[in-house]
């Protein structure tokens, strides 16, 4: 058993140094053997167990879950740093210039619209580019949002004219037969109504579960 420094208070280089530890030849064989991928959907987990913290304004929930982010985030670092292509102090270090650079307000610059400035710092030319930089890996009604929003910037979201016949029509299909298409150009089209009004489509969904799960308890004691 390795005798790792014990400290009333640690702080964030000992976690660095001891994420490092446990992925050494000397750590833990567990940790040597995680990959990227095999840990992939710890780090969606953690994150969202985060917002559970922030969502009851809970500080022993936001304490212990912003941990297991920051462990996720040290720990794919390390796998990129054991592969010499950059460590933590890269990711500091981009992360601080992208804030510079995004508040030239506050750093000797004039103040720019934000999404242009973004819009330089990705290098997109066209509103099609900056669509494509959504996340893929989002859930799928959070990236719905987003992709109406960068839409909306541009005068491209479609009507709630056009909206409400695509999800007529769409209903129509998946009330027939089951059809994945139709289903998803139905909620793609709810959200797009949203969001012309600017109405957070993932709140109003979680508020409907929590509504239904009511319904189905109050139908339990009745």
């Amino acid at each position: 058993m390795v005798d790792f420094i014990q400290k009333d208070q640690y702080r964030f280089d000992d976690l660095c140094k001891l994420v490092a530890f446990l992925r050494s030849k000397d750590g833990c064989s567990w940790d040597q053997a995680q990959t990227h991928q095999s840990i992939r959907r710890n780090f969606l987990e953690e994150a969202y167990e985060a917002c559970e913290g922030l969502d009851r304004d809970d500080p022993e929930i936001m304490r212990e879950e912003f941990g297991d982010v920051l462990l996720q985030v040290l720990f794919h670092t390390d796998i990129e740093r054991e592969r010499g292509r950059f460590t933590i102090d890269d990711v500091c270090d981009r992360i601080c210039k992208k804030l510079v650079y995004r508040h030239p307000h506050l750093f000797g610059g004039e103040a720019e619209d934000w999404e242009e400035l973004k819009r330089r710092e990705k290098g997109a030319k066209t509103q099609s580019d900056l669509m494509d930089d959504v996340a893929r890996s989002l859930p799928a009604l959070i990236r719905a949002e987003k992709l109406h929003e960068k839409a909306a910037k541009v005068d491209q979201l479609a009507d709630d004219a056009a909206q409400a016949q695509t999800i007529r029509q769409s209903l129509a299909k998946l009330l027939e037969k089951a059809d994945d298409e139709a289903l998803g150009d139905l909620l793609l089209a709810a959200v797009g109504i949203a969001a012309r009004r600017e109405m957070d489509s993932e709140s109003a969904l979680h508020s409907a579960c929590e509504r239904y799960i009511r319904r189905v308890k109050d139908a339990e004691t009745t």
